[in-house]
């Protein structure tokens, strides 16, 4: 027996040794995890936990802002999708840096500001009940809810991809893929909280940049290349072609509107040090994103000139297969592994953020008023494990997209949040039944469009979603006369501007 457990050793040890893919990932994981417990040893209070205590810097804040923000969507589904159609795809970068600048630029700012004010809030529910005075938490209730469904769906998301990556590389069968990738991922989130993932982000979003600019150079770069380029379909060199559609560059623009209410990327906007410091993470944070959605355009673009002839069988396998095809597998090792940096990066944060719902917004509210730090971490770890559990069984179906999951979420929290986000900031008559309503109308108006199809149904959601809610939310706060008090605060607020 003992005989057999040893040669089980033996071969894992030898396979370790021979697979350079491998010993990369390992080493990377190695990497994350150590980052994770020294993250533990840093978080002391519940605040630590969920805002890194709100002293993160403007480097760590931009980069954590953008790897959370970009997910394994920019190294499997964009390129895929330039993979498919061509540089018609590109219109959604284009909204998405549209959208990112004005959040950086107009909410970035205020909420920083405003959420310290607003009684040290520390989750979005929280700063909305302490915005409008929800004494019954019904506001925070609603918000609540609404970031838990929306985020399992966009964790499971994250989970497809990263089991889609193990699967593809290591040849395991999807569910082992699934159960090892998310493993992971909990691992150091459930240990470290926002300092882990923030700092985890960093290097993640670092590594992302550099892949995201190598392959497509590496490609390009090579002679073979130069004829495939002169082959290539005109059609995939332009921003509109046959295939594009008014509805569908519309569509494709409207995701920039998702910005303002998604609650991990706000969140890092709560975090950073000092308001003082967010233009230069602004500019660290958009330099980042540009440069990287270049590079997954320019990826999508290899790959249709490098597969011209031997096609791929899944569109948004086509960075794995770059990275394998044109580099030796200790440097493909590391490129591949920023996959699983633009996974990690992304659902680290996300079951952070449901982490923080389920500890402040649950079961601080309505169950644990009087419960100190530590009970509260551990109600926080806990709650990672099972929103992570509920979003793995989603992602249990191989089929799914990460494509369409993402756009599903990003929807749900740009029609449900953004507005309420954005009223909240700018309109000091708006009220909380107005709150509540906003959330309800923008995130049902998802759900039902996204049943519809064809004419103006085939609209992206978030568009009519974020339309119908800020309008509800002006209607229902004109119906109720202004707080007085609320309106004062709002001025306090707006003075230290």
């Amino acid at each position: 027996m003992l005989a057999t457990f040893n040669n089980k050793k033996m071969v894992w040890a030898i396979m370790v040794i021979e697979n350079p893919i491998l010993i990369t990932f390992v080493g990377y994981l190695v990497l994350m995890m150590a980052i994770g417990f020294w993250a533990y040893r840093a978080t002391d209070t519940v605040d630590d936990y969920i805002l890194g205590g709100r002293k993160m810097g403007p480097a760590v804040t931009a980069l954590s802002v953008g790897a959370s923000d970009m997910s394994g969507w920019l190294l499997l589904g964009l390129p895929g999708a330039v993979y498919l159609s061509g540089l018609s795809a590109a219109w959604i970068g284009i909204g998405l840096i549209f959208g990112a600048w004005l959040n950086w630029l107009f909410v970035a700012k205020r909420l920083r500001i405003y959420t310290q004010l607003a009684d040290n809030a520390l989750t979005l529910p929280d700063f909305f009940e302490k915005r409008f005075h929800d004494n019954q938490g019904y506001l925070k209730l609603v918000s609540a809810v609404t970031i838990l469904v929306f985020f399992t769906f966009y964790a499971s998301s994250g989970m497809v991809g990263g089991a889609i990556l193990f699967e593809k590389v290591f040849g395991l069968d999807y569910t082992a893929a699934l159960v090892i990738g998310s493993a992971i991922i909990v691992g150091y989130t459930f240990i470290g909280g926002f300092f882990a993932v923030s700092w985890t982000d960093f290097f993640q979003g670092c590594l992302m940049l550099i892949a995201l600019l190598i392959i497509p150079f590496a490609i390009f770069s090579h002679p073979e290349t130069h004829a495939g380029i002169d082959a290539i379909d005109p059609a995939m060199l332009a921003l509109v072609n046959d295939k594009t559609t008014t509805i569908g560059m519309i569509s494709l623009l409207a995701w920039g509107l998702g910005y303002f209410g998604q609650p991990h990327i706000l969140s890092r906007f709560m975090a950073i040090g000092s308001a003082n410091a967010l233009p230069l993470s602004r500019r660290i944070a958009m330099s980042w994103m540009i440069l990287s959605l270049i590079g997954a355009l320019a990826t999508g673009l290899a790959g249709s000139v490098y597969f011209a002839t031997t096609p791929l069988a899944n569109a948004e396998t086509v960075f794995i297969h770059l990275a394998q095809a044109a580099f030796n597998p200790w440097i493909g090792g590391l490129l591949i592994a920023a996959i699983l940096s633009a996974i990690m990066s992304t659902i680290d944060s996300q079951l952070l953020v449901c982490s923080s719902v389920i500890t402040e917004d649950f079961y601080r509210k309505w169950l644990r008023p009087t419960a100190d730090d530590r009970e509260l971490m551990m109600v926080g770890r806990l709650g990672v494990l099972a929103i992570a559990v509920i979003a793995g069984i989603i992602a249990l179906n191989p089929e799914s997209s990460v494509l369409s999951l993402v756009s599903y979420a990003w929807a749900g929290f740009g029609a449900a949040f953004g507005p309420v986000v954005l009223l909240s900031l700018f309109w000091k008559q708006y009220s909380r039944n107005g709150a509540i309503a906003t959330i309800i109308v923008g995130a049902l108006t998802v759900v039902i469009w996204k049943q519809l199809t064809g004419g103006i149904f085939d609209v992206y959601e978030i568009l009519p979603g974020f339309i119908l809610a800020i309008m509800t939310g002006v209607v229902v706060s004109k119906l109720s006369a202004p707080n007085a008090k609320i309106m004062a605060e709002f001025e306090q607020f707006k003075s230290t501007l």
